[in-house]
């Protein structure tokens, strides 16, 4: 039997260099930008401190709601994501005609550009030709129809719903290899000893898939916290303010020169993903420990 070669450690030299220039020094200038007053409207840059931060966490600013819309949208889709992702699994899972086919259907939304998502959903919910509420008037529930994406009291719950359709088929994939990594002698087992279906799914199949929701959870949190191309597509942030999110505001900020308030705005983000990151990927390799 060979022995792994070991390679020496300056091998590394080259792959931590590519990493350090392409994502740290990047990042750092960020940080150091944040501080400053660098705009277009002066060519001069000054050490401002803290300031663009307490511009960001004031009561005065709409910043603020772009956070908490920003970590809304980031829980609610990371719940539903898992849940249903898992649900699909165990249902695809199955023996069933056609199986492959549905599988490959519920992916095919994870593919698909932004763009085309946006101008296939503006169709579909259009307030007067939309085939949503034209299918609602066919079917006499007319008091049901919304103006989806333009009604503020919609348009938040009607973007997490497209991301969702989006990113949830994906994440069923990540579910289904799980699933089928599962030994089938621990199935067996169970059903030697009677064990009906739900408690299979509760003390074998849900612990066995732990993994897979973590890496599920991880993802859509990830996305969920960086999240800007469905917003921009569907309504660049509209009704009013109603729909932006932190990475539509720094867009925005950018857009509008104030380069030092993006900059603080996109390492708040950062800060974000980073901190619940990690104590989601502890958190859930402590419980996957447990189950070893």
């Amino acid at each position: 039997m060979k022995k792994s070669k070991v390679y020496p450690i300056w091998f590394l030299f080259g792959a931590v260099a590519l990493y350090a220039l392409l994502f740290v020094l990047p990042n750092l200038m960020g940080i150091y930008y944040s501080l400053t007053d660098w705009s277009r409207y002066h060519s001069d840059m000054n050490f401002v401190g803290l300031e663009n931060y307490r511009k960001v966490f004031s009561g005065g600013e709409k910043y603020m709601a772009d956070i908490q819309k920003t970590l809304l949208f980031t829980l609610i889709t990371t719940v539903l994501k898992i849940v249903i992702s898992v649900a699909l699994a165990l249902l695809l899972q199955q023996a069933m005609r056609g199986r492959n086919l549905y599988r490959t259907i519920l992916f095919l939304p994870s593919v698909l550009p932004f763009l085309i998502i946006g101008l296939i959903f503006k169709s579909i919910l259009h307030p007067s030709t939309g085939l949503l509420n034209e299918s609602l008037r066919a079917l006499g529930l007319e008091g049901l129809t919304r103006q989806w994406l333009v009604d503020i009291s919609t348009a938040f719950g009607t973007i997490i719903a497209v991301d969702i359709w989006r990113g949830a088929g994906y994440c069923m994939t990540i579910v289904l290899a799980g699933l089928q990594s599962i030994p089938s002698s621990y199935f067996e087992a169970a059903r030697i000893d009677g064990a009906n279906y739900f408690k299979t799914l509760r003390y074998i199949t849900l612990p066995f898939l732990v993994p897979s929701m973590s890496v599920v959870g991880v993802l859509s949190i990830i996305y969920g916290l960086k999240v800007f191309d469905i917003v921009y597509v569907l309504t660049n942030g509209g009704p009013g303010y109603a729909t932006e999110v932190l990475n539509a505001a720094v867009f925005k900020e950018f857009a509008k020169g104030t380069f030092a308030v993006g900059s603080a705005l996109s390492t708040v983000m950062f800060l974000f993903m980073g901190v619940i990151s990690f104590f989601l990927i502890r958190g859930l390799n402590g419980k996957e420990e447990a189950l070893q």
